[in-house]
Order: structure tokens, then sequence, then C-alpha cells
């Protein structure tokens, strides 16, 4: 018999040879008919292979994630089997599971092409092949016998995939009439296939090398319910409505310019409000945790990045060198902040004593991405980093980040983040050569963090293998309105840079010690958690932050005095906003406004001017009715209170 532990704990015996499926029955009927695969001692597997040993199991479905990517996986091999029906003598390359949805590569032929007018025909033969409820079928298979079978099918993709394979590596899956070099898993059968939708279809180098064939990516996604499908499409459309960069240019936050250069954003008079406003807000919370502000040069020379190796890191992809009259001297524009701070560090001797020392800035970098990377302000070429590094002793780390982790809580809760998860990434146990650092040190690193998550009770995952090669880390990974993924914020420990720099403190028995270097950014990149956030908020952003908190509405220019007045008294008291002051009917000024997103509109005429006071409609809600400014200041002070 073998011992089976389960996600709560409990232990259930079955036979060796038993399934996973055969234990999700056990457990419950209605988990074994959601089952779609199962995690054996952290690796995914076909819900109908056999258990062997004792392990830890756990019942994937479709809420879970590597459920869903099993589901997705399967669903490329359908898709796959389709096009082989519909276009003779394709061939396969990859088709993997993506965030939504699946992928596959394939090269059609000369002379073949496939568009969205396509898709339909191959949406309609995907889902008859569902309906056949093929099962998924594993196999191990020689290296020989899988070389004979690609050649003599003429896939060449295939083949090239199986030189780095051994015997003992190499599996097949079939389901109905088709055959894939795969490792899997996959779920039970295509029953559950119930809904299917071709997205995109794009060009893909053969593994990503330009020298290669250029292949047709194709772009899908698939669900167990129609209605899921639906749904999914009207997610889709909302994000089309919340996309950052047309709201960026509705709502005048910035802009790009050819002539200024691509990925290269100017903020308009509104976004650099809202901009600095992040700033200030931030700002005011590090000083109260205890950091230091400060401002480095935007270039520096070669050999402080050399030193850093972020020039052997970003080398071929930063800015070219700048040049200067001296011959031999060149500078860099900065691709990070951190060998800076490693040397404002280095300005003064450091006892144990004066650790830590934080220091932050909102430091801008600059890394040249390929133009067919560049996407809005997600993924620009000069970006500013809430960036700070705190340097402080062993003993130390875990109290450090626990404080980070607050500020971290503290700009998403004031920022309306609340789903997350923080995930503590750890070296891989099994290949320590390509981590820098004693055993000890990384020991103490990775208890402190997996201590301090516990402490502040942060839903978290571990991720073997994805710690940086100089120290662990911890990522928020934030889930946005529309249940889109987004890492939002960083913690992550260095011993490297203080190795590299030289850096130094004094330990009590007078000996010279090594500082860890923690580097945190809770935004990140300002203009990427710009873009985020303004696709979180549909650019309805929390009433502290958003440009313009108010604008008055003179129903003819009669009142534009008035109006005038009015805006000078809110502004008086803090409030942001203007006057639109445009010969234009009352309806249209209220249609504009509403469509800037402006949280509140003051109307004021004839009435409002007699007796001093303001007519109010909120965006989003309508008419509030009439009311004294002193009413409405208070109102909307209360609500700043309380969102802070």
């Amino acid at each position: 018999m073998l011992n089976i532990t389960l996600p709560d704990g409990s232990v259930r015996q079955v036979e060796s040879g038993s399934t996973g499926h055969a234990l999700a029955n056990s457990i419950s009927e209605g988990l074994a008919r959601n089952a779609l695969a199962v995690r054996v001692n952290g690796e995914v597997r076909d819900l109908h292979r056999p258990l062997t040993e004792d392990a830890k199991v756990e019942i994937l479905t479709w809420n879970d994630e590597a459920g869903k990517a099993t589901y997705w996986h399967s669903s490329a091999h359908l898709m796959a089997e389709a096009l082989e029906i519909l276009y003779p003598g394709v061939k396969l390359a990859i088709g993997p599971a993506v965030e939504n949805g699946f992928y596959y590569d394939v090269d059609l032929g000369e002379g073949r092409s496939i568009s969205s007018e396509d898709f339909p025909e191959i949406e309609k033969k995907m889902l008859e092949l569902a309906k056949t409820k093929s099962r998924f079928i594993r196999q191990e298979i020689s290296k020989a016998d899988a070389i004979a079978y690609f050649q003599e099918k003429q896939d060449p993709y295939k083949l090239e995939l199986l030189e780095n394979l051994e015997d003992g590596q190499i599996t097949f899956y079939t389901q109905g009439g088709f055959t894939d070099l795969c490792r899997g898993p996959h779920i039970p059968d295509t029953s559950s296939i119930k809904a299917a939708k071709l997205m995109n279809v794009a060009g893909a180098y053969w593994r990503g090398d330009e020298k290669n064939k250029q292949l047709t990516r194709l772009y899908g996604i698939t669900f167990q319910k129609a209605k899921d499908l639906t749904e999914y499409l009207e997610r889709l459309e909302e994000a089309k409505r919340r996309d950052h960069r047309k709201l960026g240019k509705e709502l005048k936050l910035f802009a790009f310019s050819e002539k200024v250069g691509a990925g290269l954003p100017l903020w308009l008079p509104k976004g650099t409000a809202l901009r600095e406003r992040l700033e200030q807000f931030l700002r005011k919370a590090q000083v109260k945790a205890g950091y230091q502000p400060v401002v480095t040069p935007h270039i520096g020379a070669k050999e402080l990045y050399v030193t850093s190796g972020h020039y052997e890191k970003y080398g071929a992809d930063s800015f070219q060198p700048i040049k200067t009259p001296n011959p031999g001297e060149e500078f860099f524009l900065k691709p990070m902040n951190c060998p800076h701070h490693c040397e404002i560090y280095k300005t003064e001797p450091r006892s144990y004593r004066d650790l830590p020392v934080r220091y932050a800035e909102f430091g801008t970098v600059y890394r040249y991405e390929q133009s067919g990377e560049l996407h809005g302000l997600t993924r620009v070429r000069g970006f500013t980093q809430d960036d700070a590094h705190i340097f402080c002793r062993p003993d130390q780390v875990k109290e450090e980040f626990k404080k980070v982790i607050d500020l971290v809580l503290y700009v998403f809760k004031n920022l309306g983040f609340e789903n997350y998860t923080a995930q503590i990434s750890l070296r891989d146990p099994e290949n320590k050569t390509k981590y820098i650092g004693s055993d000890e040190n990384w020991a103490l690193a990775e208890a402190a963090i997996q201590e301090a998550a516990v402490e502040k009770g942060l839903p978290t995952v571990t991720e073997l293998g994805e710690a940086a090669f100089y120290g662990p880390k911890l990522d928020f990974m934030v889930r946005d309105a529309l249940g889109r993924r987004w890492q939002l914020g960083t913690i992550q420990v260095d011993y490297n840079l203080p190795e590299r720099f030289d850096l130094e403190y004094v330990a009590p028995d007078n000996s010279r010690q090594r500082p860890v270097m923690l580097h945190r950014a809770p935004f990140g990149s300002l203009e990427r958690f710009v873009a985020v956030l303004i696709e979180h908020c549909a650019g309805n952003f929390p009433l502290w932050l958003t440009p313009e908190q108010f604008i008055v509405l003179p129903i003819s220019d009669k009142y534009i005095d008035y109006a005038n007045e009015v805006k000078a008294q809110l502004e008086q008291r803090e409030l942001r906003g203007t006057v639109d002051a445009r010969d234009e009917r009352i309806g249209r000024k209220i249609r504009d406004a509403e469509m800037s997103k402006i949280p509140y509109l003051l109307v004021v005429g004839e009435k409002e001017a007699q007796d001093n006071i303001i007519s109010v409609r909120k965006h989003g809600e309508g008419d509030l009715g009439s009311m004294p400014l002193d009413a409405f200041v208070k109102s909307v002070q209360s609500q700043v209170v309380e969102a802070m």
C-alpha cells in the first residue's frame, strides 16, 4: 500500500498502481468529474498515470493554474490534429500552453497561409474532433523509433527537437488519429473541450532565431463551457476599452513622438501631475520608514557597470557608449541605479551600528529594447524606478524584509490592488553551482524571506530555481480588475554587488564584514505601474490621486466669474480642478467631463450664484443635488482621508 498525502495534510492509503483519477474518485465523484491532471511530489502528470511510491498528491482542476495549462496544452494538440486534416502536409513545430490559451507554430508550406477568415473552419473541426472523446494516450518510445516515425512523416522540426533527447526522455502522445512528440501532461480525453476560439495569427521564427525560417503561429483558447468563452471574449472587449494607450490619449496623460524617439514617453501636464503625486505618496512613506533620498546621474562611466556586472548583462541591450573628447573615456546611459548607490555607501566608513542604511531614489534608467517589443508604457526604453537599496547585516535581513512588505502592502491598499500572491523564489538545491554566496548566507536569506512572509500572513507560492544568481527574492504577483496577472513590487537579496564593490562595515570584533544588499521597488517602473493602474481602474483613479478632482461647469457665459470664484475657493482648500469656460451647451460640457473621468462635476447657474451653492454630479453616478461649498469640501476631504 502507498501512503498518499493530500494538500490538507491528511493521508490516504491506496494500492500501488492506482491512478490519480481513482484517488480523486475516492475523495468525491464531483472531484473526479472535474479533475484534469494530478501533481505528484511537485510534478504535474496525466490523471491516469499509475502511482508507484509514497507521495504528496494534489488533484488539479480548472481552478488551478496547472490544471488550466494542462487543458490548454491538450487543446493545442487538438488544434494541430485539425490542422493536419485541413492542411495536408503541414509541418508542426511546438505547441505550448500560455497564460490565456495556447499556440502552435506550424510550417504550412510554400504558397499557403492562414488568416482570420479561416478561423471558423478550424474551430469547427476542433469541436468535431473533441466530440469523439478521444483519450490522450502516453507512450514511452526509443529515440530510434521516434526518429523513424518523424522521418517517415517528413517532419523536420520534430527531428531537430529529438537531437537533444536520449532514450528514457522521449514520449509520444496520441489522441484520435494524431500523434505528437510531447512530455505532457494531458487531460484524460477530448470530451471536456466544449468551446474553441482562435484568437490571432502571427509570424514566429523557429526557436526564436531570425536566421531560421519564419513559421505561422496560431493562437487559440478553449473552455469547458460555451458561456465561459462568451465571458472571456467580453473581458477582452473590456480590456480594449481599458487599454492604457487608448485612455492615456483620451485623458491627456502621455504621448509618444517619432521625433523624440520610440519607447521614450512624453508626460503631459495631467500625466505629470499623476506621476508626481505617486512619487510624493511614496516619498512620504519612505521617509517615515527611515529611507534617505539620494539623486544620481543619468550616466556613468563604463567602468562602473563593468564592476557591477551590468555591462556584461546589458551591454548588448544598452544604448551605444557616449564618447568624450578624452581618448578612451566612455560613459553609458545607466541601465540600473544599484551601482551608483553602492558608490554612495562607500563615501564613508560604516560600523555595524550604522546599519541598516537605506537609500531611495526615483531614478530614470535606459535600456535599448527592440522596437518590436515596445508597448505603450509597459515596455519602454527610458523608465523611472522607485528604487531603493538597503545595506544591512545578515541578522537584519528578516526584519528589513518585513518592513518592505509593509510598504508594498501600503501601496497596494491605497491604489486598490487587493488580489495578489507573493512568489518566493529560491535557488535550485540540485544545482548550486550557478549561484554565488555561501550556503550559510543562502540559508539565512531564504529562511528570512519565508519567515517574513509567514509572519505577515502573505498568500505565497514557492518556486525553486527562480532565485537570482546573487540571492533569493520575493515578487508580488497582482491580479487586476480583469483577472490579468502583473508582477508589481519586488524585494531581492544580493550578495553579489557588495562583493564586487568591496563594501564593508566594521563588526563588533573590529573585523571587516560584507553587508547584505536588499533591492526593493514597490512600483517597479513608474511607467509600467501607471499603465497597469490605468487598466485596473479604467482611468477612474482614486480621488486622492486623480489629476483633476472637480470641474466647474457654468451653464452660460454669465456665470463664468462665479465658476472661477468657486474654483479659487476650492483650490484654497487644497482641492484640484478647472473651469470649463467653453461656449458650449451644458449637456455637451457634462458629456465631455464624464468622458474625461473627472470625479465631480459642479454645475453653476443663476440659482447657484444667488445662493452661493453648487449643483454636484458624480462621475458614473449622476446628480447628487445642491449643496454649499463647505459641505462639498468636507465630503471630498473625508473620502481622501479614508482612502489614505
